[in-house]
């Protein structure tokens, strides 16, 4: 599942991308125009943005250059141009596609997930909204704050988002995670699940106990 932002100024085009995109497995996020489509942008993080070209105030050439101030994002632009200028100039300011309108739902939806497989076989990032795992940096930031952790601590988090939705035993993550390190006689696992949950601030929440069994990472709450 991604996480897609799509930014039209047609109602009726905004809302039939969105309810088909969820249909196809994804959480979309629907903004009506380049100022609304920022303010979703600082606030959370997409794994894509599908934004239309031709907007009234703030165009999508320039809403995509403001968002690329703040972070670099994969994105589908929308058009009406068939103008070979106006692809070239979406291209070089870092689209990753374009998509002439009247178009075809299906083919666009093979447009993103063809993106989102070379994407993710250059990332190994795991976000949940505003949690984001870098494995290759082996970060963590929480709403674009560098959060600071034991290696213990990541390397918990990390079999956690990797089994996402999924009920854990305690022994499967005290397995996993300290292997034989681990003394069955003191509270260690519990220990650090509260300085994680204390890390994580809000996120914390989406740790969920399973009274006889362990822990779950909640997909949402």
């Amino acid at each position: 599942m991604a996480k897609l932002l799509v930014v039209d100024d047609e109602d009726k085009i905004r809302e039939m991308i969105g309810k088909y995109a969820v249909h196809e497995g994804h959480e979309a996020v629907l903004a009506c125009d380049g100022k609304d489509a920022l303010k979703h942008f600082k606030e959370e993080d997409f794994d894509l943005v599908i934004l239309d070209v031709m907007m009234p105030e703030m165009d999508g050439y320039e809403t995509l250059k403001k968002m690329k101030e703040i972070k670099e994002v994969p994105c589908i632009f929308l058009t009406a141009l068939g103008q070979e200028y106006d692809r070239i100039y979406g291209f070089d300011i870092g689209a990753e596609d374009y998509v002439t309108k009247p178009f075809s739902l299906k083919e666009l939806m093979m447009r993103i997930k063809v993106i989102l497989k070379r994407e993710n076989k250059t990332s190994n990032k795991i976000t949940v909204n505003g949690l984001v795992v870098d494995e290759d940096a082996h970060t963590v930031t929480v709403d674009g704050e560098r959060v600071d952790m034991a290696n213990k601590e990541y390397e918990l988090l990390l079999y956690l988002l990797k089994n996402i939705g999924n009920a854990l035993t305690r022994q499967a993550i005290i397995s996993k995670v300290w292997g034989y390190e681990y003394d069955s006689d003191d509270r260690t696992l519990d220990t650090h699940m509260k300085l994680l949950r204390k890390d994580l601030k809000d996120y914390g929440n989406y740790i969920t106990t399973i009274r006889g069994v362990g822990y779950r990472f909640e997909k949402e709450i």
